[in-house]
């Protein structure tokens, strides 16, 4: 509550805050002022409906004991903890240093776990059984929103499970990535080509790969791949893992293959980012995570 990014808004919550709390006595010893008190008559307020007499009788000391109260202990509430727009409160409370607070327990009691592999080569690890379940676990936790909880990807989202990898599949490249992300930029075309231009490489790529293909239009597709394509995906169409540059003839495909998967992503380019997880993972855990992921395709499970 008290994380805010201007004066402002710290003073518009106060002043609710406090106005709320003021608004509500207002109007409770509004209502107090006039009643009879112990002993005098209760008048009544001349109302009559089907013979039933309006009184103003007062309101009960235990209600308004009870309301006196509550406010003194919201008002206690706000001096002791953060509800004040930006003052902390007098205990100094805030519950995102708790939960760090907290998770640093934590990885402090299991750091001795993650520490043993903290040398270990990635090769090794990849066929320890203790680290290969602690891997998968922290694969589960924290990959599997995108690679799924069988690592074999989706759409944009690459199988971690075939020997197919945009970045490299050695060891230490597969913990480059988990530690410092990747991002992998296709530039798009629709300011270079035409889509009847777009769907000639379409049809070269395709052939690539045995997949159906119109053969008169490969050669065409052909020669627009050498001028606008060869800078990244290299002659061979086999890709450059320095880029990131997918390679175009393992029929392994990131988006899909048909013709207009292809199309679309020559004409508008693609950008997928993988997060760095260096600040969500040690070091050891992260060394971990790769022996696992380099086991998938390395280690007979």
């Amino acid at each position: 509550m008290s994380d805010f990014f201007s004066v402002g808004w710290s003073i518009w919550i106060t002043t609710i805050a406090l106005g709320g709390v003021a608004f509500c006595l207002y109007v409770l010893f509004s209502q107090l002022k006039g009643q009879a008190k112990k002993g005098e008559a209760i008048s009544d307020t001349g109302h009559i409906w089907d013979g039933i007499t309006e009184y103003d009788t007062p309101l009960p000391r235990w209600w308004v004991s009870m309301y006196l109260i509550l406010s003194a202990i919201a008002l206690g509430y706000w001096v002791l903890y953060p509800g004040l727009g930006s003052f902390e409160g007098l205990l100094k409370t805030n519950a995102a240093k708790e939960v760090k607070a907290n998770q640093e327990k934590i990885e402090a009691m299991v750091q001795p776990i993650f520490q043993k592999y903290a040398d270990m080569p990635i090769t090794d690890i990849a066929k320890d059984e203790e680290a290969r379940a602690i891997g998968q676990r922290l694969f589960l936790n924290n990959c599997a929103q995108c690679h799924g909880s069988d690592a074999q990807g989706s759409p944009s989202f690459p199988n971690l499970t075939d020997k197919t990898w945009l970045w490299g599949g050695e060891p230490e490249q597969i913990l480059q990535t988990i530690t410092n992300g990747r991002r992998g930029i296709m530039t798009a075309h629709q300011n270079l080509m035409t889509p009847a231009q777009a769907s000639e490489i379409a049809q070269y790529v395709r052939s690539l790969n045995n997949l159906a293909h119109d053969q008169t239009r490969v050669a065409p597709g052909k020669k627009l791949f050498d001028q606008f394509c060869v800078a990244c995906h290299g002659a061979d169409a086999k890709g450059n893992q320095l880029l990131g540059a997918p390679d175009l003839t393992d029929g392994v495909w990131l988006y899909g293959s048909s013709e207009e998967t292809i199309v679309y992503g020559i004409m508008n380019g693609r950008d997928n980012q993988m997060p760095a997880q260096k600040n969500l993972l040690s070091p050891e855990q992260i060394r971990l995570l790769a022996g696992w992921v380099w086991g998938l395709s390395n280690v007979e499970q």
